[in-house]
């Protein structure tokens, strides 16, 4: 058997999901022409209800993309998520010319939403939706915008806060006290 110093150390499971909506090459015109440098658009989440998107520009891909996570992080929301891995109620949302709906899904519905959306929603943790973009924007950016200022939006029913195992401790406590 081969000596264990030669096995590669593991790497430990990141902190958060990552994906990449959008990567583009911009320009910026000066006096000799043209710079180039790249904007990447990403969205990170734990899948357990927080998720952020983040924007960064940077002179290669692999620059913009660690400068994006980090803004990412910056910008996490956290959103309530039933039992059934879906949202408490309807909500509507807008950010630029970005108009969607979400709606809530019974279990076993899957994620019915596309693009950005669906890749805000699996990253938060929601597994029943169903998401509509109402407006004519294709706008990658927006649409991940939209959905994190939607989830934002959500407020947590009465019925779940009473599921939820902090806020049952909590409520047991202050019982027992009286």
């Amino acid at each position: 058997m081969r000596p264990s110093h030669h096995q590669k150390p593991r790497r430990e499971k990141p902190e958060y999901d990552q994906k990449l909506i959008d990567l583009r090459r911009v320009a910026r015109v000066v006096a000799g022409g043209r710079r180039f440098s790249f904007r990447a658009t990403l969205v990170i989440g734990n899948r357990k209800g927080d998720v952020g998107v983040g924007v960064a520009k940077g002179v290669d891909t692999a620059a913009s993309i660690e400068k994006a996570f980090q803004r990412a992080k910056k910008n996490l929301v956290h959103v309530p998520i039933t039992p059934d891995g879906t949202i408490p109620h309807e909500v509507r949302g807008k950010y630029a010319s970005a108009v969607i709906v979400m709606r809530p899904a019974r279990s076993g519905r899957g994620l019915m939403a596309g693009g950005p959306i669906r890749a805000v929603c699996d990253l938060a943790g929601i597994q029943n939706v169903t998401a509509k973009i109402l407006s004519r924007s294709t706008n990658r950016l927006n649409n991940a915008m939209v959905a994190v200022e939607t989830l934002k939006k959500l407020k947590a029913s009465r019925v779940m806060l009473a599921t939820t195992p902090a806020v049952v401790a909590v409520s047991a406590t202050a019982s027992e006290t009286k």
